[in-house]
């Protein structure tokens, strides 16, 4: 293709070819960012309702002779203490 082209000839060729695959990388590097993303807010969420549903199954164990756990307050509770925020920044 480019064998028969001069010097500055082969220049103006390459160059829009260079400008298409600089675009697509832009393109696929802001795709690759934004799946990232959002896996890493689905790890976030999957680590703290782990972490919720096991602190409040110890939880129930401890307490199964005692007065009915406000789950709402302990959810509210657990929310803040799980620790999912020290796993993922």
């Amino acid at each position: 293709f480019l064998p028969h082209f001069a010097g500055h000839e082969k220049i103006d060729a390459i160059q829009p070819w260079i400008r298409s695959v600089l675009c697509k990388i832009v393109h696929y590097k802001a795709e690759h960012s934004k799946l990232l993303k959002e896996a890493t807010t689905l790890l976030e969420l999957a680590i703290w309702k782990a972490k919720l549903d096991e602190k409040t199954d110890s939880s129930h164990e401890g307490k199964r002779k005692k007065a009915k756990i406000d789950v709402e307050s302990m959810r509210t509770e657990k929310r803040i203490t799980s620790g999912a925020d020290i796993v993922i920044k």
